[in-house]
């Protein structure tokens, strides 16, 4: 696959070698994404090496300036001052971005796009589109089609997050030093800034001593103002790192303007788009991480009345989601899928 071979898109995997990048290629694979070439772009020390795609070992290339040339679509996964640098060096070669970093979701010119909620946003894109946050996505494709039949006023998230937000090296860390801690062996935390086998802290994004509000609170809370394009819905969330390989769950209680049931809950979670109802009392199963691994949807149960509101209008529920699919690799290939079809000619 080192020359196109085709009329289907170049497309650019910039952070190969990351965890998204990873799954990137796989969720491709999965989909039968139309690939003519597949480049792999990743830093200096990377270079040389090789991935698998679709049965070929295919070069990992230094990511330089010229690294876009002849690109139809690029998808970032690198972190944000990659993007910053780089994504505007892809548009000017021609490709079209689509960003899984906090780098470009706040621009006004910037799509902040789920597929499930406003795919149509992505044809006001300018060379960029941006891949919401994890803990957003996780929240908001459920959420959406319940705001959609009865607004919502406002919702609390609790989260719950693995370290698989945090990349690979975040992974690598929990498995050493779970198994450091097994054999009573002293472990010092390299990637996350405290213990992380058998215990939580706040996410580790850095904290305004403002609001007391972390980086990753904020961006949900600014995020689902914008995807939902109303900015007078409250939103309050605490996100809390956990010691689990893979899949972010969280826990929401959100608000509507109407009155609103269980059943009417269940209902609508049964037709939407992106959604698996996990919700069996009788034998207390619920979604799990270990259950949203690898899969595409978000599962959502333990759905019930919030007893703490007697208006009727609130609801709880649990909701699991696996951070590097949907909270990433596939959210972004959905994205590309349905880019216009002059990229993919």
């Amino acid at each position: 696959m080192e020359d196109k071979v085709s009329n289907d898109p170049v497309v650019a995997i910039v952070g190969v070698t990351g965890a998204v990048g990873a799954e990137f290629i796989a969720t491709m694979d999965k989909r039968g994404f139309r690939v003519g070439k597949l480049k792999a772009l990743a830093s200096a020390r990377s270079a040389g090496k090789t991935v698998s795609f679709r049965g070929k070992d295919i070069a990992i290339e230094e990511l330089t300036e010229r690294s876009f040339e002849g690109v139809d679509i690029a998808l970032f996964s690198a972190g944000g001052s990659i993007s910053k640098k780089y994504a505007p060096i892809a548009v000017k070669a021609g490709a079209v971005v689509v960003d899984n970093s906090s780098a470009f979701r706040m621009d006004p010119n910037v799509p902040l796009v789920i597929p499930e909620i406003n795919a149509s946003r992505i044809r006001d894109h300018k060379g960029i589109i941006a891949n919401p946050n994890c803990a957003a996505i996780t929240a908001l494709v459920p959420l959406w089609p319940i705001h959609q039949k009865n607004r919502i006023k406002r919702v609390i998230i609790s989260t719950y997050q693995a370290a698989s937000g945090a990349g690979a090296a975040a992974m690598e860390e929990l498995v050493e030093s779970t198994r450091a801690n097994l054999n009573g062996q002293l472990y010092t935390p390299k990637v996350m800034p405290h213990p992380y086998a058998f215990n939580l802290f706040n996410h580790n994004t850095a904290v305004d001593p403002d609001t007391g509000y972390n980086d990753e609170e904020t961006k949900v809370i600014k995020e689902t103002r914008k995807i939902f394009e109303d900015d007078t819905i409250a939103v309050g969330v605490t996100c809390v790192r956990v010691p689990v390989l893979r899949a972010h769950c969280e826990a929401i209680t959100f608000e509507c303007e109407k009155p609103i049931s269980e059943d009417q809950v269940r209902a609508i979670m049964a037709q939407a788009p992106g959604v698996k109802v996990v919700d069996d009392r009788v034998n207390n199963y619920f979604p799990m991480p270990i259950d949203a691994s690898g899969q595409d949807d978000v599962l959502v149960g333990r759905i019930r009345k919030d007893l703490s509101d007697a208006s009727g209008h609130s609801i709880s529920m649990f909701v699991a989601a696996d951070q590097l699919l949907k909270g990433a690799a596939l959210n972004a290939v959905q994205i590309a899928e349905l880019l216009p079809q002059r990229v993919m000619a």
